[in-house]
């Protein structure tokens, strides 16, 4: 097998690993909005608390956690993963940003990659793997794949 045959098979893939990657960051996400609201599976609050569900952490949990869902079972992939970019943009600069320059050192990576990760998917779509591209393949009149069954 050449290089050009391996290259090709492997590029293939190219649309299934963008399912993967959202379905696993969703899944990530998630957990964050859920520890928020829910204190599952952890904690992140002092004393073992939840957030108030009308502050600003409140809002940023029910994002993370219902966004996320959305973004997990890939339906209305591309404006929700572009409100949650914008989300983690603020959640860097406003929470973030004020402890330091790294985001290693400020707690700050987490936000800046699921605002990368989700400004791309906002761009590329959910992948074949979604309930976007069910919808747009059983939409009257639509083709039956392509660029748009990654809607």
């Amino acid at each position: 097998m050449n290089d050009n045959v391996l290259m090709s098979r492997w590029r293939s893939w190219a649309p299934y690993l963008l399912s993967v990657l959202r379905i696993w960051a969703a899944f990530l996400f998630m957990q964050f909005g859920t520890a928020k609201l829910f204190a599952f599976p952890a904690a992140l609050m002092p004393n073992g608390s939840t957030v108030a569900l009308v502050s600003l952490l409140g809002v940023a949990g029910i994002l993370e956690t219902f966004g996320g869902g959305l973004l997990l079972l890939g339906l209305f992939t591309r404006p929700v993963a572009f409100l949650l970019a914008g989300e983690m943009a603020v959640a860097y600069f406003y929470g973030h940003a004020p402890r330091g320059f790294w985001p290693v050192l400020n707690q700050g990576s987490p936000a800046v990659l699921f605002c990368f990760v989700w400004l791309y998917i906002s761009a590329a779509g959910a992948g074949p793997w979604s309930l976007d591209a069910l919808r747009t393949r059983r939409r009257p009149g639509s083709p039956g794949g392509g660029m748009d069954a990654q809607a």
